[in-house]
């Protein structure tokens, strides 16, 4: 079995010699660990397992890493949902989506009609009430070791934010920085974690889609990123390179919309989660008859689920009860590559993305892992 997003940052802080930290990647065993006093992180948003071979051909490093040549490549799995606030979670507190909360792109506030989408979230609902786990960075604080995250400004004060990297040192970076040597520079200022992101691979794929020219653009200027960190490395410093999910691209003969089928609106008070993952919170005791709905409409192009139900399969993890009424009564799973829209619910222009993610197929959960 590949290991987990949330194994990196544990067993990037046992090379930094945290105590009781896991390493269940055997890190130490892949690097001179008695010569590293310092790792950088960097997670590439959208770079899946499954696409690297294709973003090889506009990468030259990444392609030197497949073919033996440069690095050490492991295969990972992100957890579920695929999507980014739940992976950056993840990562940031080595715990699955049931643990820490943080189970969708979009998801209830329960008790309300509220939808909550992660990536806007400011102040409300508090940071560490909605998300109250430890993180990593705080763990590495704590033991004395820095921990600093280098992202761009506008991130400072977010609810994702905090509930990702709280306790992290923040360097903010501006859009006239050169990103890469902000990093670098912080690498090389003193020992401890130093994480950083980059997310033009990600939009790339959700607007033009995997495979366009669009996309092999954004291919290209991740590997002169990862490449030059990679040259600037100080010679006691590893360099971790992974992902939060991978994707695919939707055709529009594949799509559903919720919204304009009334056989799938039945009995739907909050639509939540995105369209490869769809939260369905029902009137009052709805769920049944919107489960048998939602199957029959359909049919093989996803897996539709009661809550009890999903939580039972454990791609969640350990789901803690105050998490579980963030979950849909009705949890709708796509298969293939099938999406579900909700153009009455959500802003129109995620109903002209061509890439998604989101669901359990390896295309969307392998992830790799790159160690330098």
């Amino acid at each position: 079995m590949p290991g987990s997003l949330c194994d990196v940052l544990p067993a990037a802080a046992a090379l930094l010699g945290a105590p009781e930290a896991p390493d269940r990647l055997a890190l130490a065993d892949r690097v001179d660990a008695d010569r590293v006093d310092r790792v950088g992180v960097v997670l590439v948003d959208g770079m899946g397992w499954h696409l690297l071979p294709e973003l090889a051909g506009s990468a030259p490093l990444l392609a030197s890493v497949l073919a033996g040549e440069t690095g050490q490549l492991l295969e990972l799995a992100c957890t579920f949902p695929s999507t980014t606030p739940t992976s950056l979670v993840s990562l940031g507190t080595g715990t699955r989506p049931g643990e820490h909360g943080i189970l969708g792109f979009t998801v209830n506030v329960p008790g309300t009609d509220r939808v909550l989408n992660h990536i806007r979230w400011r102040d409300d609902p508090p940071h560490d009430a909605w998300q109250p786990l430890p993180t990593w960075f705080q763990r590495l604080r704590r033991n004395g070791t820095s921990a600093r995250v280098v992202l761009p400004e506008w991130f400072i004060g977010s609810g994702l934010t905090d509930a990702a990297y709280r306790g992290a040192e923040f360097r903010p970076t501006a859009a006239i920085d050169d990103y890469v040597q902000r990093f670098s520079d912080e690498l090389r200022a003193a020992p401890g974690l130093v994480y950083g992101y980059t997310a033009d691979l990600d939009t790339a794929a959700h607007v033009a889609g995997i495979g366009s020219p669009p996309w092999h653009e954004a291919a290209a200027r991740a590997d002169t990123l990862l490449a030059r960190l990679v040259e600037s490395l100080p010679p006691t410093a590893t360099l971790l390179v992974t992902a939060d999910h991978g994707g695919l691209n939707v055709p529009e003969t594949a799509r559903f919309d919720l919204d304009a089928d009334a056989r799938l609106s039945a009995g739907v008070r909050v639509v939540a989660g995105e369209p490869r993952v769809r939260y369905l919170h029902t009137a009052p005791g709805a769920a049944a008859d919107v489960q048998a709905a939602w199957t029959e409409v359909l049919g093989t192009a996803a897996e539709v689920y009661v809550r009890d139900e999903a939580v039972a399969t454990g791609v969640f993890g350990p789901v803690t009860p105050t998490n579980l009424p963030r979950i849909g009564d009705v949890v709708v799973v796509c298969t293939g590559d099938a999406a579900v829209l909700a153009t009455e619910h959500e802003p129109p222009e995620a109903a002209r993305l061509i890439g998604f993610h989101g669901a359990a197929s390896p295309a969307e959960m392998a992830i790799p892992l790159i160690v330098f």
